[in-house]
């Protein structure tokens, strides 16, 4: 509750600290000097991000719902190396024969290297076809997680459901990638 919490912050300062100052230089643009120019010069620097802060924003409720309908369980997992531009991943071994590699989205957070006591663990909600949502064990705030591989599940059977209500998969049954 409390990550989430943070995760929610977190990503309202992001759309304030990128929205706020280009609304600032608009309203200031019949009473300030230049603030034309500022408010140019801002909605140049920030119009390619701001929209993926909004889609962070609110796609933060998907979090939510994962949190709310799959437990936590803790799991072993490993932080596969990766040529530098190439996404974050984390592989987690759910069965002997079942290692599923998950992408971070919507913006890569190193697990890896945050202030983790256990680096060889993670925390996951969800379901490991679908993707779900996941915590270094120690503490931080929930980042979702979608399978490296885009892959098309059979629609029905065991989870789909749920899965399908929380916003891990489609109707078509294709994975959601935000």
């Amino acid at each position: 509750m409390i990550g989430y919490k943070r995760l929610a912050v977190r990503r309202l300062k992001w759309v304030l600290s990128l929205g706020g100052p280009p609304l600032a230089a608009l309203a200031c643009i019949d009473r300030v000097p230049h603030a034309a120019a500022a408010f140019a010069l801002m909605i140049i620097a920030v119009a390619p991000y701001l929209p993926w802060v909004i889609v962070a924003y609110f796609r933060r409720r998907r979090v939510a719902a994962v949190l709310q309908s799959y437990p936590w369980r803790e799991w072993p997992c490993r932080h596969p190396r990766r040529p530098p531009g190439s996404p974050a991943t984390v592989a987690i071994p759910f069965r002997e024969d079942f290692t599923a590699m998950f992408r971070i989205i919507p913006f890569p957070v190193p697990l890896a290297i945050l202030e983790d006591d256990h680096p060889d663990r993670i925390w996951f909600a969800g379901d490991p076809r679908f993707g779900g949502v996941v915590s270094p064990v120690g503490g931080h705030y929930p980042v979702r997680v979608v399978p490296h591989t885009p892959r098309r599940e059979e629609c029905g059977g065991e989870g789909f459901d749920l899965a399908r209500r929380v916003g891990l998969v489609r109707g078509s049954g294709k994975g959601t990638r935000t």
